[in-house]
């Protein structure tokens, strides 16, 4: 079972993209970033073979959830305690037995405005509601633009980076906390801790030929999903393609 976390960088102008990569890789489960829209091209997407769940927002943010041959059966929509005019950064849903939660966390910057500080106060109504689905025991999966770098092996020159929102100590001290909690970071797990890997890669200054990237794009395992984890992988190669988002699609594999 592969589940994957792309941050598409607007659903609908960048669909042909989209499309090409659910051909190429056939992602079991798909979690999408970044929609921009209020509007979801469900029927393009179910031509292609993938029932899905879609939280929208009119030019900004949103987050869906996609099954190839199944209907996700959405089981939240927003983080709790959350307002009814929240920002659209979070969906969840029960797909083939796993409960997936799909998640675009706040940029946050500049550091220190009033941007940043709703930064930490989401992430700690989401670090909540990862607490109560852990307790379940059950298995689930948090994928999504996270807008953390964990630690200096994700981020191509940490010292560029250092008064960045992605890359403050309180928040990476948020995603550490995840993982000790019992959180189980699927792709660096697999790549171990002394190998570079990226997700994100500006437009500009030929980041993505440099290589000069970020890992941001994380899925965050509870431990009885993580005891079937195989393998994972950046499918950096659509990246490469014109009219990419500046994200790729990163995954993990899961035995059964």
């Amino acid at each position: 079972m592969r589940i994957a976390t792309f941050n598409v960088n607007g659903v609908n102008g960048r669909l042909e993209r989209l499309l090409d990569w659910l051909a190429d890789t056939k992602p079991d489960v798909a979690c999408l970033q970044e929609l921009k829209s209020d509007s979801f091209p469900a029927r393009a997407l179910e031509q292609a073979g993938y029932g899905a769940v879609w939280h929208g927002q009119k030019s900004w943010n949103g987050v869906a959830i996609l099954a190839r041959g199944a209907a996700p059966i959405e089981t939240r929509r927003g983080l709790p305690g959350e307002g009814s005019g929240a920002q659209a950064r979070y969906i969840e849903a029960a797909v083939k037995g796993v409960l997936v939660g799909c998640l675009y966390a706040p940029n946050g910057n500049p550091v220190g405005s009033a941007r940043y500080a709703a930064k930490l106060a989401w992430y700690d109504r989401f670090a909540a509601h990862a607490e109560a689905l852990l307790a379940t025991g059950q298995p689930v999966a948090l994928a999504g633009d996270y807008n953390i770098m964990p630690t200096d092996l994700d981020v191509y020159a940490p010292e560029r980076w250092r008064g960045d929102a992605l890359f403050q100590p309180e928040l990476k001290a948020r995603y550490a906390a995840l993982r000790d909690a019992g959180w189980v970071d699927g792709i660096r797990d697999v790549f171990g801790e002394g190998e570079r890997v990226y997700t994100f890669w500006k437009y500009w200054r030929n980041a993505f030929q440099r290589d000069a990237g970020l890992r941001i794009d994380h899925v965050l395992l509870s431990p009885v999903l993580a005891a079937r984890l195989e393998s994972a992988g950046v499918d950096s190669h659509h990246r490469a393609k014109a009219g990419a988002s500046d994200h790729a699609p990163a995954w993990v594999e899961l035995e059964g």
